[in-house]
């Protein structure tokens, strides 16, 4: 059956999460429109297919343990030189993001995983791209401020294209799967798909 490789993250609601995206490419990032604008809470993680259904069910207990939980970003920040990556920085919601990657990479579960840097929640606006492109990320975006509530979380399957599609959106309290959403820069009469 082979692997797949998943990643968990929170999306950055519309009109954020478009504007994010299109700056991204603006500012020459190839995998900006492969990559839904998000928080993420687990990295890519390659997952034999088979243990698809266990995730699913371990992701719907995680967020039937969360409550909704204010969400704020503010101005930029960087892991240069570390990692050559310029981020929106979460101002609010960083504690409740941490919380939840920790439920979600629990050692009970089917996502156990350790992490090659300290878990540091954060939107990216530019990642590998010339030290000047990611100035000028840094600087055009210093002043961006975005606020909303965070009510779930979705699993996301990296494509052989390099494009992250999303399998299943969480509710939070619920653990049911939400409904269905038009994916960022999709057409609003295209349906969105669910394979729950």
């Amino acid at each position: 059956m082979g692997t797949v490789t998943l990643g968990v993250s929170i999306a950055v609601p519309e009109p954020y999460g478009s504007l994010l995206q299109e700056r991204r490419a603006g500012f020459g990032d190839p995998a900006a429109h492969g990559i839904p604008t998000h928080v993420t809470l687990l990295p890519p993680t390659e997952v034999e297919a088979a243990r698809l259904p266990a995730v699913r069910t371990h992701l719907a207990e995680v967020a039937a343990a969360c409550r909704a939980f204010p969400m704020r970003l503010s101005g930029t920040g960087t892991f240069r030189p570390l990692s050559p990556v310029v981020f929106v920085r979460v101002v609010e919601g960083a504690a409740a993001c941490s919380w939840l990657q920790k439920r979600v990479r629990d050692t009970s579960g089917p996502l156990e995983r350790e992490l090659q840097f300290p878990y540091h929640p954060h939107v990216t606006v530019a990642h590998g791209i010339t030290e000047e492109a990611m100035d000028r990320a840094y600087e055009e975006l210093a002043d961006f401020e975005a606020s909303w509530t965070v009510g779930s979380f979705a699993l996301y399957e990296q494509g052989a294209d390099g494009v992250w599609r999303k399998l299943s959106e969480y509710e939070f309290g619920a653990g049911r799967t939400a409904p269905s959403v038009p994916a960022q820069g999709s057409p609003v009469d295209e349906p969105a798909t669910s394979r729950t």
